[in-house]
C-alpha cells in the first residue's frame, strides 16, 4: 500500500516497466513478466527494480517492506493480502495457470522410485483439477 502511494497504481501491465519491481532470480520469468494484453493476447513487460532475490519468500518480504511490485505464488502472498500488508494489482491481466514442476537431476536412466513418484503426482493433480 505504501508503494502504491509513492508510485501510483499500475493501470496496465506496461506501467510496471516504469515502476520498481522485485526480481526473483529463481522465478520463471526473471525480468520479463507475461500478462494478458489489451486485446487478450499475451504481452511481456520488461521490469527492473532495486532488488533481486532468489526465493519467493524473500520477494514477499521485500514487497511487504515496500521495495517494489512482485509476482508471487498465491499461497505465499495470501496471508499478507488478507491482513492488508499486500494488495493485488492487475488482477484482470494475470494469465491463468502457473504450473507445478517436479525438479530432479537429469539422468539417462531415471530411478524407478522417482519415475513412479512423478507419475503419481501427475495423476493426483489431474484428479484434483477434475474435482
Amino acid at each position: 500500500p505504501e508503494l502504491i502511494a509513492r508510485h501510483g497504481m499500475p493501470a496496465r501491465p506496461q506501467d510496471l516497466g516504469r515502476m520498481p519491481c522485485i526480481i526473483d532470480t529463481n522465478g520463471r520469468w526473471l525480468t520479463n513478466w507475461p500478462f494478458k494484453g489489451d486485446s487478450g493476447d499475451t504481452v511481456t513487460v520488461s521490469v527492473s527494480g532495486p532488488i533481486e532475490v532468489n526465493s519467493p519468500m524473500a520477494a514477499r518480504a521485500a514487497a511487504v517492506a515496500g521495495l517494489g511490485f512482485s509476482v508471487l505464488p498465491d499461497f505465499i502472498a495470501a496471508p499478507d493480502i488478507e491482513s492488508g500488508r499486500l494488495v493485488t494489482v492487475l488482477d484482470d491481466r494475470i494469465l491463468p495457470g502457473g504450473g507445478i514442476f517436479a525438479v530432479y537431476p537429469h539422468r539417462r536412466y531415471l530411478p524407478a522410485k522417482v519415475r513412479v513418484f512423478v507419475d503419481f503426482l501427475v495423476q493426483w493433480f489431474k484428479s484434483i483439477d477434475n474435482g
